[in-house]
Parts: structure tokens; C-alpha cells; sequence
């Protein structure tokens, strides 16, 4: 293993052991107020980002900054081309920017917040934001490695870009493929049996890879369930119907915690040890924001929050 991968996993662990974990997320979450929750932050790495914010929208984007902004900290630290490992890791940060474009374009926000600033951790995003209708994005997503969505609405756009990361994790970070398949399990279930919509024809091209091709053709929930590899039907094992996803989604959180944890022990000095500690560092920014949404309600944790504390 070469110099620069030991002293980035060196340094991958030492960042992980600043971050507040779950005892800190609980003492976040049973604050009685906002206010008092940011304070607590005052002593983590969030700190930096989150002492400005005027409120919960203002400061769970803080926590996300954070982590972005040590990721590509990370990513800095590993050796030449080390960093192709995060970017596809990282590709949730610059479909929140596409988002965000959206809602202004159609007139949700009056203006597109502050694009997350991605560095070395980009896809496309500095052709991407030039875009200037949905018809444009489509066009420059398939001219880029995020390839065409198959469609041009702000649902398929998104739903796209999400089952495109998940594919694109599963093939650059073989340590993550468990999560990238549970990934795109719980995306094609909400889009077939939550909001009731058809699968683009690069939709279901990429969830026929990393799920086979039985479950994203199903008709119903069971069979949908029923057709899942075994690789991927953990994240819905016990979710009987669509209304539980939400249970699935903090299972796949939990998932990806443990997984990075063990990472972390035992996969010495290389990528594995990076992977892990992305892992773990994602999951800590969900807890914390779900862990300020607590505190901005008097102190009371949700059942997402309860879950997967």
C-alpha cells in the first residue's frame, strides 16, 4: 500500500473521531430549543458552518456543508486519482444543486440557494448549472457521465440523476455496492409504489443492473419485494407495505453506518478505510440534522430520529 493511502486513512480515522456520533446526536436532540442545539454544535466540526444559520432549513444545510467540505478535505489527502473513489460518494451534493435549480426555474424559490461548491468531488456541475431550462439539463446530463435521465420533468431529471449514482457507486466503489444496491431498491419502490410513476427507459436500464430485472418490471409491492436479489432485498426485508419505506430508509442508514464502521477496523490502510470513514461521517450529518429537527420541536425526537439512534 503506498505512503499517500496510509496517511489518508491515518487521517480519515483521526476526522471521524472529532464528529459527535450518536451519543452526541441524542444530547443534540433533546435540547429544548434550536438555539440551545446549534451551541451544543459549537464544539464539533460542524461549528463552522452551522454558527451563522437563523434557522432549521438554514442550519441542516450548515451540517451538509460541513460534510462536504471534509470530504473534499479528504479527498485532498489521498494519493493521485485516490479521489475517484468520493466522487460518485459525494454525487448526492450536486443532485441538491440540480434540485435547487429546478425549484427557482419553476418558480418554488425565488431564488436557487447557494450551490454546494463540489472541487475535486464533481461530476458536472460547472456545465450543469449553466443550464437554463429542464430540457437544457437533460441535454447536458447526457452529454456527461451522469447520462440521459429519460426524460425532461423535474421528477425524471432527479430520478435520473439518483438511480445514475447509484450505478456509477456500485462500479467505481466496490466497498459500497451493498449500499448502492439498497440505494436504488428504495428509489424504484417510491417511484412505482409511492408516487405511482413509470420508469424511464435509462431508469429501468440502470435499476435492471444493479437489481435484476424482475423487481423494477413488478406490478405490485410483493412481487416487487419477491423479485429482489439478495443483494439488494435486505433494505425492504421488513417493510411489508409502501407506506413503511420510511422504516426501510433509516434501515439503509443503519446499514451503511455498520458497514463503515467495520471498514474502519479492518480494512487497514487503503480505499476501504476511506470508503468506511465517508460512511460513517454521512451518517453522522443525518443523525445531526435529524437530531436539530428534534430540538426545534421542544426537545422531542422523531420516529425517523428514534430509529436510527
Amino acid at each position: 500500500m503506498s505512503v499517500g493511502w496510509v496517511a489518508g486513512a491515518v487521517r480519515a480515522k483521526a476526522l471521524v473521531d472529532r464528529y459527535p456520533g450518536a451519543d452526541g446526536a441524542r444530547e443534540i436532540a433533546a435540547c429544548a430549543t434550536l438555539d440551545d442545539a446549534l451551541r451544543c454544535l459549537a464544539a464539533t466540526p460542524y461549528s463552522r458552518y452551522v454558527r451563522t444559520a437563523g434557522g432549521l432549513p438554514e442550519a441542516q444545510r450548515a451540517v451538509t456543508a460541513a460534510l462536504l467540505w471534509h470530504l473534499r478535505v479528504l479527498a485532498g489527502w489521498l494519493p493521485r486519482g485516490g479521489a475517484r473513489f468520493l466522487v460518485p460518494l459525494a454525487a448526492g451534493f450536486e443532485i441538491a444543486n440540480v434540485v435547487s435549480r429546478l425549484l427557482a426555474q419553476d418558480g418554488r424559490r425565488t431564488e436557487a440557494a447557494e450551490p454546494y461548491r463540489l472541487g475535486a468531488l464533481e461530476t458536472a456541475w460547472r456545465s450543469l448549472e449553466h443550464a437554463g431550462t429542464p430540457a437544457e439539463l437533460r441535454t447536458m446530463l447526457a452529454a456527461s457521465p451522469w447520462g440521459d435521465p429519460g426524460g425532461d420533468t423535474p421528477w425524471a431529471l432527479v430520478t435520473g440523476m439518483r438511480v445514475a449514482a447509484a450505478r456509477r457507486t456500485a462500479v467505481v466503489v466496490p466497498h459500497a455496492r451493498p449500499w448502492a444496491e439498497g440505494r436504488a431498491a428504495l428509489l424504484i419502490a417510491r417511484e412505482l409504489f409511492v408516487y405511482q410513476r413509470s420508469l424511464s427507459t435509462p431508469v429501468r436500464r440502470d435499476a435492471a443492473r444493479l437489481l435484476g430485472a424482475r423487481a423494477p418490471s413488478a406490478a405490485t409491492y410483493e412481487e416487487f419485494r419477491e423479485g429482489l436479489p439478495a443483494t439488494s432485498r435486505w433494505v425492504v426485508a421488513d417493510v411489508a407495505e409502501p407506506g413503511g419505506l420510511w422504516r426501510a430508509e433509516a434501515g439503509w442508514w443503519r446499514r451503511v453506518h455498520s458497514d463503515g464502521a467495520v471498514l474502519l477496523r479492518e480494512a487497514r490502510h487503503g480505499p476501504g478505510v476511506v470508503v468506511g470513514a465517508v460512511a460513517v461521517l454521512s451518517v453522522d450529518a443525518w443523525r445531526v440534522r435529524a437530531a436539530l429537527e428534534s430540538a426545534a420541536r421542544g426537545g422531542r425526537p422523531g420516529e425517523v430520529f428514534d430509529a436510527l439512534a
